[in-house]
């Protein structure tokens, strides 16, 4: 595919794409704001220093990219971090970890008005993009003004590069237009390279990097006393559409504090709903003010930026993502807070992690609904297995540190004028 026919496609959906954000505002009234920033109209927040810019599209980037903006912020004292996000959920999430330390807004839509105006209003130094976040307009428009651009903690799965393959030269030109690739994993790097990507680097996971708010540990101890010290507290943390009622099915009759947080946080009240339906008796999260009654079977995790405390009051956990064909959440957050692990089948966005942790002992992989209450059970009857899982969860979260410094090796080489410190 050519990326003018690329871009005439997107002139196409252009119109539509209000209708889209109106129908997300239904759900999460966070979408009905800030329309302007996604056609590339920011007002006068004009920066007043140079700027690095860091594409985070939502809460997962947001988080793992926390201790590289932090490094960042040191090494570059006199340049003005800009983060841009996609979802409200991504913006949200960077408003509580920086504040106003760093500025903040929309990326918009890939077409090349809207990208002009963006990097005419920003003009920033260097650019960094998160993840496998490849907008080849994007692209094109920083090479063109002469912007390093970097794809940072790149991860990319067999079904994902098969899907990029199929563009042809619109993935190539685009990967070929990178200044620099990191890759979270030797495969990754591999499949990145096929793709024609160039001047592409192993240097791990970022998210292993990430340190729990200070804060984190002891609101994961009151909540803990909210849920009952003695009773034993199930986790089922990021769990995605379907796999709500696959969960109820695995705990149902079991003695243990069930605690679901969904992923999306439009999907609350679907869940609040799927809940009464099934008739769980329940409450949840943000109404809880005292000791949560003995016949309440679960609570539902309906607030936001309390991951890892929710970890922290846990006995262990389930991410979710994997039961059904979603490709897995971030079983790091749980591993570094030392909580034994369970996850589905379909892992292939976090396929060496996961395949880490169960080599290691921290995890175990369920098939389905039944397999999942098997291992419940078996958590919930041998304290010795989950002593165990803790310790090796502790162990696979320190083995693999020292992404966020081998990432800014590469920054300040290949950065340009960002990596000047003035």
């Amino acid at each position: 595919m050519p990326r003018l026919l690329y871009t005439l496609l997107l002139y196409v959906a252009l119109p539509f794409l209000p209708l889209k954000l109106l129908w997300r505002g239904m759900k999460q009234r966070e979408y009905l704001k800030h329309w302007g920033e996604r056609f590339g109209s920011y007002g006068q927040m004009k920066p007043l220093e140079p700027v690095i810019w860091l594409h985070c599209v939502s809460v997962g980037e947001t988080h793992a990219a926390a201790p590289l903006i932090k490094a960042l912020q040191q090494q570059y004292p006199k340049h003005q971090i800009l983060l841009t996000h996609t979802t409200p959920t991504g913006r949200a999430a960077s408003e509580k970890l920086f504040g106003d330390t760093v500025q903040r807004v929309y990326l918009p839509y890939d077409v090349p008005f809207a990208v002009r105006r963006f990097l005419k209003h920003f003009t920033p130094a260097l650019g960094l993009l998160m993840e496998t976040e490849i907008w080849f307009n994007l692209i094109a428009s920083c090479k063109q003004n002469k912007v390093p651009l970097l794809l940072l903690n790149a991860r990319l799965s067999e079904k994902s590069a098969k899907g990029y393959a199929k563009l042809g030269s619109l993935t190539t030109k685009g990967l070929v237009a990178l200044t620099a690739v990191t890759a979270q994993s030797q495969a990754d790097a591999r499949r990145l390279v096929e793709l024609g990507a160039h001047n592409v680097s192993v240097t791990g996971n970022l998210k292993f990097d990430v340190t729990p708010p200070d804060e984190s540990r002891e609101d994961g101890l009151a909540l803990r006393t909210l849920f009952g010290k003695r009773r034993l507290v199930f986790l089922a943390a990021s769990t995605r559409e379907g796999e709500e009622a696959l969960i109820l099915e695995a705990v149902r009759g079991l003695k243990v504090l069930t605690v679901i947080v969904p992923r999306h946080p439009q999907r609350f009240n679907a869940v609040a709903a799927l809940l009464a339906e099934e008739g769980f008796s329940f409450v949840r999260r943000s109404s809880i003010a005292t000791q949560v009654e003995r016949n309440v079977q679960v609570v539902l995790g309906d607030s936001m930026g309390e991951m890892f405390s929710y970890y922290a009051a846990c006995d262990f956990t389930f991410v979710g993502g994997g039961l059904l064909n979603f490709g897995g959440q971030n079983i790091i957050e749980p591993a570094i807070m030392g909580k034994p692990i369970l996850i589905g089948q379909h892992t292939f966005n976090f396929a060496e992690a996961s395949a880490s942790a169960i080599a290691i002992g921290a995890a175990i992989q369920v098939s389905d609904a039944a397999d999942l209450r098997h291992q419940i059970l078996s958590l919930l009857q041998n304290p010795a297995q989950r002593s165990s899982m803790h310790k090796a969860a502790l162990q696979f979260s320190q083995s693999a540190t020292g992404a966020t410094a081998r990432t800014m090796t590469l920054i300040t080489q290949l950065g340009g004028s960002a990596t000047t410190t003035t």
